[in-house]
């Protein structure tokens, strides 16, 4: 048998290869179509344009047409039938290509002349418990400034539409699209993969690891049940976590049309959100509408108040800064999101914040974005004067879809489908008052926390909530400085019930800012251990439940007093999820209890401990990053590079 690897297959080629070569070819048909005034006044970058774009064979008498440029972060190769020739990272940018190519051809056929370009995202659940988390949030900012730079080495385009799907991505590209200014743009969000018929759902399939190790499941249900999870090859994962989140502050920023977000990918409607966008571009256009006509300070507040209307991920803390940023705005403070999450009902039932846990395509057909905007309509939360993508303002958009044939015919399609009310997904304020469902984000404070905490609340299992509504939990510390040690000890069955698991040099400096998922699922999914809190200056995946409380600020290796925690210590944690008001404190030493005014003093006399260190494989291009970004404004400030403050910082040094 021929070694096909073999130093003959490699070095030689079908010697027919040789005598094919050329060095000349005729070249396009047809002339440029330029004028005296272009040669004479037109910088030469904007005739040699032309002449590629001739190269490339788009027709010689088009060349003039309106230029616009659709950028995307597709990732893998597809056959023309979709099968794959090379994967891409994740599903999310597996489908994005038709949307690119629907929209092209809309343009074209709207007699514009649309270019194509990627910059391609990884998979947060791809990099969970490895080195490539500390890549994850570095990632986006490097991601949004390649897309300007995209962005702006077209320097002939009159707008940008970009197509993006999931966790990192599509805030990456959000915060592209912000900085267009008098320019137009629209997202166009990459949508949602669908549930198997039978089986787990993407984020659930995650702690098949764990639950084994636990002897929770089987090794034949962990092959099948992970081989179906992704029930469709394209879209964000089945629950509202990063990426669905970001679709619908997308959307309700106005970025994106009207029930764009968490639609099936792949499918019909889906690829009609495409077409309609390349539409509503060359509408903007025509209007005169740039992006900060529509990026404002009130389309910023609309975001944050559907954020907490659908209990979005606590991710978005991070991204709706940046694009604040970005777009030149005001970013907002943990008092502005303590404020807006205190007046602002949760009215969807989504995974996974329950209680029901219905799944993002379903949302969709609930009504999604706009049926949620509804309700905050009605209740006076909304301001409905700002500018959309649409052409039209939020209160225009919202009163098209409430008598819409499109709203209709989806919500008798989803109790078609499912047998599912949608107003049992989608619900008035006051019915999900009487479903229990409670507003979702706390910031912490406290001696362990003085710069501040975060926590989804409304996912601490009702179970552990006492009867005032108000978690309660105290208990010895088991203090981890990495991922790996942490995920080894629950997986061996070492956390006991009760304990507060205190994962520290997970924050910027230490890690990137890790996502710690396979942690707080793994606590999830495990029956003892439900009864575990989890501490840390890491973050958390969209996905996670659980009394986690994480972003802890200063992080360990800034001097934070989370960085002098010894195992036993005795922390206190007590969240009032219906005051939205928490606190993390240290309140004794092995058997000896104190105030936490007493436990504020015990730490400041402390030294930090000796064995604090960045994770062994953390990135140099990591560790410039966390400088930045601290310089910047830190998490609290959306992890940007704030320009003028590090040059400041620099001209001090």
């Amino acid at each position: 048998m021929p070694d096909d690897l073999g130093t003959d297959a490699i070095l030689n080629s079908d010697r027919s290869l040789f005598q094919n070569v050329k060095t000349h070819a005729r070249g396009p048909e047809g002339a440029l179509p330029i004028t005296p005034e272009m040669l004479t006044h037109q910088p030469s970058g904007n005739l040699f344009g032309l002449s590629q774009n001739a190269g490339m064979g788009w027709e010689p008498s088009r060349l003039n047409d309106p230029e616009y440029l659709i950028l995307s972060t597709h990732g893998g190769v597809r056959a023309a039938d979709g099968t794959p020739i090379a994967l891409g990272f994740h599903t999310g940018h597996w489908e994005v290509g038709l949307l690119v190519t629907e929209a092209a051809r809309e343009l074209r056929n709207q007699h514009a002349t649309p270019f194509a370009g990627a910059c391609t995202d990884p998979c947060d659940g791809r990099t969970q418990g490895t080195a490539g988390m500390m890549d994850s949030l570095p990632y986006r900012n490097d991601a949004a400034v390649v897309l300007r730079r995209l962005m702006r080495s077209l320097p002939t385009r009159r707008g940008v539409l970009g197509v993006a799907t999931c966790d990192k991505g599509l805030p990456a590209m959000m915060m592209a699209l912000a900085s267009s200014g008098e320019y137009p743009s629209v997202l166009i969000p990459g949508g949602v993969t669908l549930l198997p018929d039978a089986g787990e759902d993407a984020g659930k399939v995650q702690t098949i690891g764990a639950r084994y190790s636990q002897h929770q499941i089987s090794l034949e249900y962990a092959a099948e049940i992970g081989c179906r999870a992704c029930a469709s090859p394209g879209g964000g994962c089945q629950f509202l976590g990063t990426a669905a989140t970001a679709q619908a502050v997308a959307e309700a920023m106005g970025l994106s049309l009207p029930h764009t977000a968490l639609a099936p990918s792949g499918q019909d409607i889906w690829l009609d959100a495409a077409a309609r966008s390349a539409r509503a571009i060359l509408r903007m256009t025509r209007q005169g509408t740039g992006t900060r006509d529509v990026l404002t300070d009130a389309a910023i507040r609309n975001a944050m108040v559907v954020h907490a209307a659908i209990g979005g991920s606590t991710n978005l803390l991070l991204h709706i800064p940046a694009v604040a940023h970005t777009a030149g705005l005001k970013r907002p403070t943990v008092e502005d999101w303590t404020r807006i999450n205190r007046s602002v009902p949760r009215i969807v039932d989504a995974l996974p914040n329950g209680p029901r846990n219905f799944a993002t395509v379903q949302v969709f057909l609930a009504g999604g974005v706009p049926e949620v905007m509804l309700h905050l309509r009605d209740a006076g939360l909304l301001d409905l004067n700002v500018m959309t993508v649409s052409g039209a303002t939020l209160g225009e958009n919202l009163a098209w879809w409430e008598q819409s044939e499109r709203r209709r015919i989806l919500k008798d399609r989803l109790r078609e489908l499912d047998g599912v009310d949608p107003d049992e997904v989608i619900l008035s304020p006051d019915r999900a008052r009487a479903a229990g469902l409670t507003s979702t984000v706390c910031f912490p404070s406290g001696n362990l926390t003085p710069e501040g905490s975060v926590i989804k609340s409304t996912s601490i299992d009702p179970s552990l909530m006492d009867a005032d509504g108000i978690y309660r939990h105290t208990g010895p510390a088991r203090v981890f400085l990495t991922e790996a040690d942490a995920i080894a000890a629950i997986k061996q069955g070492s956390i006991g019930s009760g304990d507060v698991m205190a994962l520290i040099c997970g924050g910027p400096a230490g890690a990137g800012m890790q996502e710690i998922y396979q942690i707080t699922s793994a606590l999830k999914n495990l029956p003892y251990c439900r009864h575990v809190a989890v501490i840390t200056d890491a973050r958390f995946s969209g996905v996670s439940t659980g009394a986690c409380i994480g972003h802890i600020s200063p992080e360990a290796l800034a001097g934070g007093p989370v960085g002098k925690l010894r195992d036993g210590d005795t922390i206190e944690i007590v969240i009032d999820r219906a005051q939205l008001h928490g606190t993390v404190n240290l309140v004794g030493e092995d058997e000896e209890r104190f105030s936490p005014e007493e436990g504020a003093r015990r730490l400041a006399a402390r030294t930090p401990r000796a064995d604090l260190r960045p994770h062994p494989d953390l990135p140099s291009d990591t560790r410039l990053w966390a400088a930045l970004v601290q310089t910047s404004g830190g998490i609290w400030g959306g992890c940007v590079y704030d320009v003028d403050a590090i040059v400041q910082q620099l001209q001090k040094s």
